[in-house]
């Protein structure tokens, strides 16, 4: 307002039209000046009109073509006038449509935003679209603010949270939810948001599954379930007790062996039968996601066993009570926030190496050769970290007696805490790999950004306190 000399509504459709972006808003301006913004805005100054309304006894409204008194019609800062009543009307459809923040003036072919305390005045009659309207333009600062995002808590918390930084990153909501900034799921670094949505759809279908059933199972020619060949020879029998070929998918009679076939042959070559190595291939496939799955899944499991922190707790408190010099058990709370932390990227790691490896997103971007070093990279540091993880996880579940030696507390702690820093080491190593080796030299690689490694974890976001009357006024 006082970079511009604009009052409160006109500020607030620049802002909106930039969706908050000031630095944005401030080049446009420079480059192309004061009234070329305004147009490309929609924003009208007000002017002394030639002929005011306030001066005419009666004015006919071009909507309801009915005459109206002067006091009964209002004007908008284009100029363009019409009666209260299909202001109000035309107002109150907009609003209902969930166009609150920029409503245009209704004349034909204008662009001007409409005043909002002419809004609030014309819709005032009606509670439930002033209220509407009001949280409309609140909201509009995180609805249309790309740095701005509701917390996805369900039930929903009411906190929003701001961000400083423009690329990918992970939040805490004071809430206690930790989600994804860019997609607003559950935080999934290092998988990319890309990946991540190819994976839950992969995981919720279950497609690998559907697919291995398609190309390993034939129709009963009779029941038309499938059936699958559990021996070597190519005369199955369905549970129905319809005899058919595995090699063609046809009906036979107990006749068709390897000595006599009778009604048909199915030896002879076939362009399109490639059953075998579409079988083979399928197989493959499935194998392959099964491993990923199962690892990913192995780990999540994992994650919430050891994510019981009341037990954590409980067992510093049993260590607090006991009479020894030092007691201060903080290594503990910090080892099992790095043990958590450690393990969730570690579930993570799998989708990632799903698609990372795979041939669904860079296939063409990677030579045979070239992905088999990436991957035996990738791997070899995974492994690490993976051993690591379960080397904190047993030192933090080790059982400590009732009556533990201040010697025995000493030696569980320096465990502890070298296990802690060894494993944040080996994270940052890995993601290391990830954005510089695998990522970066890709040129779709941007596409697939992912929250950077925070060693302390996620910073959780602090209350932002303002008065009801501040927001107001």
């Amino acid at each position: 307002m006082d970079l511009f000399s604009l009052r409160e509504h006109h500020a607030r459709t620049l802002l909106i039209h930039f969706r908050w972006d000031v630095h944005k808003l401030i080049s446009v301006f420079v480059e192309n000046g004061a009234d070329r913004l305004y147009s490309l805005v929609g924003i009208v100054l007000p002017k002394d009109f030639p002929s005011s309304v306030s001066d005419l006894s009666t004015v006919g409204c071009q909507i309801c073509f009915e005459e109206k008194m002067s006091s009964e019609v209002t004007m908008m800062d284009c100029g363009h006038y019409f009666c209260k009543g299909c202001w109000a009307e035309y107002f109150i459809v907009q609003i209902q449509g969930g166009l609150s923040k920029r409503i245009r003036c209704m004349a034909c072919k204008c662009n001007a935003i409409c005043d909002e305390e002419k809004i609030r005045d014309l819709v005032s009659f009606n509670y439930g679209i002033a209220k509407k309207f009001e949280n409309s333009l609140l909201e509009s600062y995180i609805e249309d603010n790309d740095k701005v995002k509701w917390c996805p808590s369900i039930p929903h918390c009411g906190n929003a949270i701001s961000v400083e930084s423009d690329g990918v990153c992970e939040v805490k909501c004071t809430c206690g939810l930790e989600f994804c900034f860019g997609c607003l799921s559950e935080g999934h670094s290092p998988c990319s948001c890309f990946m991540w949505r190819l994976w839950v759809k992969k995981c919720s279908d279950d497609s690998e599954t559907s697919k291995w059933v398609t190309e390993n199972t034939k129709p009963c020619p009779k029941c038309f379930k499938p059936v699958a060949k559990d021996g070597g020879c190519n005369h199955v029998t369905c549970v129905c007790g319809q005899s058919m070929c595995w090699l063609c998918g046809g009906p036979t009679g107990r006749s068709h062996t390897y000595e006599s076939i009778e009604g048909h042959s199915c030896g002879r070559y076939k362009k399109e039968d490639g059953e075998q190595k579409n079988t083979e291939r399928a197989r493959r496939r499935l194998w392959r996601y099964t491993h990923y799955f199962s690892h990913y899944t192995a780990h999540k499991d994992s994650l919430k066993l050891e994510s019981a922190k009341e037990k954590i707790m409980h067992r510093i408190s049993k260590l607090e009570n006991l009479e020894y010099e030092s007691r201060d058990y903080s290594w503990l709370l910090d080892g099992f926030n790095r043990l958590s932390r450690a393990r969730r990227i570690l579930a993570y790691s799998y989708p990632f190496a799903y698609y990372m490896f795979g041939d669904e997103l860079f296939a063409k971007e990677m030579t045979e050769s070239d992905k088999a070093i990436k991957q035996e990279l990738f791997e070899s540091q995974q492994q690490q970290f993976a051993g690591m993880v379960e080397k904190l996880s047993q030192a933090l579940e080790e059982k400590i007696d009732d009556k533990p030696t201040e010697d025995k507390i000493k030696q569980v702690r320096r465990t502890v805490l070298d296990l802690s820093l060894l494993t944040d080491g080996l994270c940052k190593k890995m993601y290391s790999c990830i954005e510089n080796d695998l990522l970066g030299p890709l040129s779709t690689g941007t596409l697939h950004q992912i929250a950077a490694y925070q060693s302390k974890g996620v910073k959780k976001a602090s209350e932002f306190c303002i008065s009801f009357q501040a927001i107001s006024t």
